[in-house]
């Protein structure tokens, strides 16, 4: 099961060249819904102005620390996820984060390079699409049901529902119904199908609603994290005093804070 290509035994009644036009418009969905967020919310020009008024403020920062800062940047607060102080909330994050790269990058390649029998694969390729998936429902879940601040710290219900849970909860329907689908696709289910169709619409949710969830923010906040790193450089941190961005802490010897 872990060692079948999902799509290559799809391409029985669904041809390859469709599969393929259908992830090309879901990357063309998350360029527009991004650029279109980006215009909508100006949170690119909001970056740039702050950015000037942070060089004109303090001190220049020469290239080669702005390089250092850079890989800091990408290190720390992209690849390690550096701005969540709560561990258990950084390795949800992580967890989710790359499963859903090993996810979509190992789909990509197997409906693009390896969608039919004629034409196997390594089976590589499958096993991390179903690793990425348990990564991002081991993550996503844990991230739901108990990490979430409203959950865990304010006691609201886990079926509590807000706009800003759009982007989490269309990636776990996705990426649930993606692997029911594919087992019962293996099992030769008669509901395989019907599995395949809620995949589809679960997917197109997810990158079709860019401009209304939080799947934008990706590509934002390393941005961001760059921009707070060369302020802290240069003097200016935005004028807030050095506290702002540590959390007070709450709680006592019996109770530990739960607050994010």
């Amino acid at each position: 099961m872990f060692t079948s290509n999902p799509f290559a035994e799809l391409s029985a009644s669904l041809p390859p060249a469709v599969m393929q036009a259908y992830v090309v418009v879901m990357i063309v969905l998350v360029a527009a819904g991004t650029l279109f967020d980006v215009v909508h919310k100006g949170s690119a020009r909001y970056f740039f102005d702050n950015w000037r008024k942070s060089k004109s403020k303090g001190p220049q920062v020469g290239g080669g620390e702005l390089v250092s800062i850079a890989v800091q940047t990408a290190v720390v607060d992209v690849l390690a996820s550096g701005e969540f102080c709560n561990a258990r909330r950084r390795v949800a994050h992580l967890l989710t984060m790359y499963g859903f790269v090993l996810h979509v990058i190992s789909t990509v390649v197997m409906v693009f390079r390896y969608a039919t029998p004629a034409t196997p694969g390594p089976d590589v390729w499958p096993v991390l699409w179903w690793i990425g998936g348990l990564m991002i429902l081991v993550g996503g879940y844990w991230f739901w049901f108990f990490i979430r601040v409203d959950v865990a710290a304010e006691g609201s219900s886990p079926f509590r529902l807000m706009r800003a849970d759009l982007f989490v909860l269309s990636l776990l329907a996705s990426v649930t119904l993606g692997l029911i689908w594919a087992y019962a696709q293996t099992r030769g289910s008669s509901w395989s199908h019907a599995w395949f169709a809620l995949y589809v619409i679960a997917t197109t949710v997810l990158f079709g609603s860019v401009p209304w969830s939080k799947f934008a923010h990706m590509f934002f906040k390393p941005a961001a994290a760059f921009e707070k790193r060369v302020s802290y450089a240069n003097g200016t941190r935005s004028n807030l005093p050095a506290a702002a961005d540590k959390p007070e802490q709450f709680g006592s010897a019996r109770t530990a804070p739960r607050h994010y």
